[in-house]
């Protein structure tokens, strides 16, 4: 069966339970699982996805022996439901066909890409309106009646976040329309429920002054600021300071005016947070978030935990510092260190709530079988770039070995992020021998196409010899090796390749794991990976 098109009047709804609805009556989608595999095919809409992610997103790391038989029966029933036509085999997989509009985030993302023009042409009215439209869409929590089933999460996960970049836009178009106490009501209820998100605190200290209300604008900072500290062991961003002494001087750019203050509302400067597990790795991390910082309007945000509070005084100098070096060489950067029992899960909520784009850290002994590690590549929204060494790389190229995967986009992503800041060449390795007996450059090529169209970068080609042993024999001559990390990371492990290079002394290998948000070299008013990818075709 090949792709066909949608019956006419079928409508798909992710935000909120999972409907499917023909001509305004619902159909009937049967069990959990069943349903997951619709889900799925819905989060890769009109794209392929291949029967083993659909087996690893419905059983995880112990699917039954009979799982293929068990998704076939699933994809019957469907097209029972849902028509013939609608969900099509692609080789060993299947792809669902949506329609234009017929898949409510496609609508919701359209909303919010005529909200974003609409703001940048300053008419915050038509935003508004756009943006209104965009959250009408919600129906509950994406996926809702899926809670409880993996891949559901990680979708969720990501719908959710652009849903958070709609409410931080409609309260901007707010107060850029004069809606000033409308807002503090508002955001007094986000803020509760996302004490740690920045954006909201900024919008509402802005609101509150725009109101004659000063002091409680003051006020807002300094709880901002408190549960920053005593939450994330943090001071806040450079814009939320900015903003407090803007209101302390009574800037005249704070009130009112025909084009809305930049400072408060736009996207303060991009971060990458280093999560420090060992004091060794400390020069490692430090030259790899300074490449990625050094130059751009970026931070590093550099944090460490302990177990008691006795070793905070000296794991605190040793940031401080990493930090002063880092600052005297132009990049900007704060640090923390607190004291954790669960470090993975705390680095993961500090990525999150600091809407880092990439979280650098160094790789424990026991890689993925590291409790901390495993919390972190669960749990963290952005890439997560596990760095392999103790001492910084040298000069040289960035080498990142390629298979035509999809998680070998995102250490394409990160691999040309450290060529550019580095200035260095950026090289592509695939296999002397692949498909049909041929070489791997057809397949380089088109990925270097692709780099260029969405970089404006170029990527050399490396061919080598299909085994792990020749690949590490090419690494070594090069600065730094980026290699993705497969969806089935927790049931694989590092797979054989992965491994040599880990283990390799002479090379710096960087893994990654593609995350929710878009990579550092993604346009600013990109949200997620919904809304922006490298990857042809995405």
């Amino acid at each position: 069966m090949t792709l066909g098109s949608p019956p006419l009047g079928l409508e798909f709804r992710i935000l909120g339970p999972l409907e499917a609805v023909a001509d305004g009556v619902p159909a009937t989608l049967g069990g959990p699982r069943q349903r997951a595999v619709l889900a799925i095919l819905l989060a890769h809409a009109n794209e392929a996805v291949p029967i083993g992610r659909l087996i690893d997103g419905v059983w995880g790391d112990q699917p039954p022996e009979t799982a293929e038989n068990i998704v076939q029966g699933y994809v019957s029933a469907l097209r029972k439901a849902l028509g013939r036509d609608v969900i099509g085999t692609r080789g060993r997989g299947y792809a669902v066909t949506v329609a234009d509009d017929a898949l409510d985030l496609r609508r919701f993302e359209r909303h919010l890409r005529v909200a974003e023009d609409a703001l940048g042409a300053d008419r915050p009215a038509d935003a508004a309106g756009e943006l209104r439209a965009a959250l009408a869409l919600w129906r509950g929590p994406a996926l809702s009646d899926l809670a409880g089933e993996p891949c559901a999460r990680p979708i969720a996960a990501r719908v959710d976040e652009l849903r958070l970049v709609a409410l931080e836009r409609v309260l901007e178009a707010d107060l850029a329309c004069g809606r000033h106490a409308e807002a503090v009501a508002e955001l007094a209820a986000l803020i509760a429920e996302h004490p740690l998100r920045e954006r909201f605190r900024a919008l509402q200290m802005l609101a509150l002054y725009r109101c004659g209300r000063q002091a409680e604008a003051l006020e807002a900072f300094r709880a901002a600021r408190a549960t920053l500290v005593d939450e994330l062991g943090i001071e806040p961003g450079a814009a939320l300071r900015e903003l407090e002494r803007s209101i302390l001087e009574q800037d005249p750019a704070l009130a009112l005016a025909t084009s809305p203050p930049q400072t408060p509302l736009q996207p303060d400067g991009r971060r990458v947070l280093t999560a420090v597990l060992a004091p060794t790795s400390l020069p490692l991390l430090v030259a790899l978030s300074e490449s990625l910082a050094h130059g751009a309007d970026r931070e590093v945000v550099m944090a460490t935990t302990v177990t008691s509070a006795a070793e905070l005084a000296g794991a605190t100098r040793a940031l401080a510092e990493a930090q002063l070096a880092l600052n005297g060489r132009g990049t900007t950067a704060r640090t923390a260190a607190f004291t954790s029992i669960t470090p993975g899960d705390d680095m993961a909520r500090l990525a999150a709530e600091q809407d880092v784009e990439l979280l650098v850290v160094d790789a424990p002994a026991g890689l993925l079988e590291d409790a901390r590690l495993l919390a972190l590549l669960d749990k963290a929204p952005c890439d997560v770039a596990i760095a392999v060494g103790e001492t910084a790389p040298g000069p040289g190229a960035v080498l990142v070995p390629f298979s035509g995967a999809e998680h070998d986009w995102a250490a394409i992503e990160l691999g040309a992020w450290l060529a550019r800041s580095r200035g260095c060449a950026l090289e592509l390795a695939g296999a002397s021998v692949g498909e049909g007996g041929r070489d791997a450059s057809r397949m380089l090529a088109s990925a270097s196409l692709a780099i260029q169209r969405a970089l404006g970068m170029p990527a050399e080609p490396v061919i080598v010899a299909p085994s792990p042993a020749a690949l590490v024999e090419v690494a070594r001559s090069r600065a730094i090796v980026v290699v993705g990390l497969t969806d089935r990371w927790r049931g694989e492990g590092l797979g054989r390749t992965r491994t040599a290079l880990a283990v390799e002394p002479c090379v710096t290998t960087v893994l990654v794991r593609r995350g929710l948000r878009p990579g550092g070299l993604a346009p600013r008013e990109s949200h997620t990976r919904f809304t922006w990818t490298i990857a042809p075709g995405a």
